[in-house]
């Protein structure tokens, strides 16, 4: 198993006389997974490997204004969409004060946070992890700035990726474009639980600029946030046969991708995401995230892939919204079939296109 990486550096603090003000800013994307991560150790440890593919349109888009701070500890406003969010300031002001033995000059500064999603919070598509590694990606540029570590790119994303995961686990893939595997597998060398890795050498062109078409069936606050869900793996009965599944689809998933294989590709996607909430209805408490017009659409996406025979499939997250998944080359004749057969199970905001994307970039 590999070793925790040390990232705590005392001497990261500015002198007292020359603390720094200045604006910085990131869009990060969100993630899909293909293989799910649900139930974890502490702090932030995944119980079983997963992989996804990072997003491109749907992200979040940060602005941080820092100055020297007053209270000689770390302060915070934030504003999202516009608006005072006490919410979002509290628990990224608790997700701050945690990096202080990482980013000790944290504790230094007055941030004024300014952040919007490209689409809906909290309803299934994965915000925490493009909000998480924004803000990775920004104390890690500080650094980089003000400090003149970090200058190989590679340290610079794993450092991220390793920070971005202390405030959301699925985040740490955020950090890295196409497919990205976080947690420990026999299968690819150098993963690690805790931080990502991409995997992106080897992989079958049809997957590179995979789609994601994503189905808003419902856009409004989940009922149990994914913490939670991840905590009632710990009493789950299926639990520990759900994380060897979980490692035996990574390793036939990965050669799925390397080959072009559609077929398993599919099977194991679908599979994944029905295991997934499958193990949240059988929690204690039960719970369930799925609508009747998921199911809908699910019953309406295999009647389509039977009668056309095309690699058209879905996956889901922690929600009852609709990933469907299908190659670049088949846009033309799925679009249609979204627009004209599902639009009528989704909610007002309808459907967003996505596809995969490279990651984090630098705005400011």
């Amino acid at each position: 198993m590999h070793s925790e990486p040390d990232y705590h550096h005392s001497d990261l603090r500015f002198p007292e006389a020359a603390v720094p003000s200045g604006k910085i800013a990131w869009r990060s994307p969100s993630n899909i997974a293909l293989v799910k991560y649900w139930g974890k150790k502490p702090v932030q440890i995944p119980q079983n490997p997963s992989i996804s593919f990072t997003l491109s349109k749907s992200r979040s888009e940060t602005e941080v204004a820092y100055s020297p701070s007053v209270a000689g500890k770390p302060e915070m406003e934030f504003y999202f969409d516009g608006n005072r969010h006490p919410v979002f300031e509290q628990k990224t002001l608790k997700f701050f004060e945690t990096l202080l033995d990482i980013f000790p000059f944290i504790g230094q500064l007055k941030f004024v946070i300014r952040s919007k999603n490209t689409f809906p919070h909290s309803a299934g598509i994965a915000s925490s992890a493009s909000g998480m590694s924004v803000l990775a990606m920004v104390l890690c540029d500080l650094e980089r700035q003000y400090f003149g570590t970090l200058q190989n790119e590679d340290d610079f994303r794993r450092k991220a990726s390793y920070v971005a995961r202390l405030g959301s686990g699925s985040a740490a893939r955020s950090v890295y474009g196409g497919l990205v595997i976080w947690g420990e597998t026999e299968a690819v060398a150098g993963t690690s639980d805790f931080y990502g890795f991409p995997v992106n050498e080897g992989i079958d062109p049809v997957f590179q600029n995979y789609q994601d078409t994503i189905l808003l069936v419902d856009a409004g606050q989940k009922k149990v946030s994914s913490r939670v869900g991840h905590s009632l793996m710990k009493t789950n009965p299926f639990a520990a046969e759900r994380f060897r599944q979980a490692h035996r689809n990574l390793a036939d998933l990965l050669k799925a991708l390397r080959t072009g294989d559609m077929e398993t590709f599919i099977r194991i996607t679908e599979s994944e995401a029905l295991t997934l909430h499958a193990m949240m209805m059988t929690s204690q408490p039960y719970f369930l995230l799925m609508k009747p017009n998921t199911l809908q659409i699910i019953e309406k996406v295999f009647a389509f892939r039977e009668e056309t025979g095309l690699p058209l499939c879905f996956t889901l997250d922690a929600g009852p919204n609709v990933h469907l998944l299908y190659p670049a080359s088949a846009k033309a004749d799925i679009l249609p079939f979204i627009q004209n057969e599902l639009t009528a199970f989704l909610s007002p905001l309808g459907f967003i296109e996505d596809e995969v994307g490279n990651g984090p970039e630098k705005i400011l």
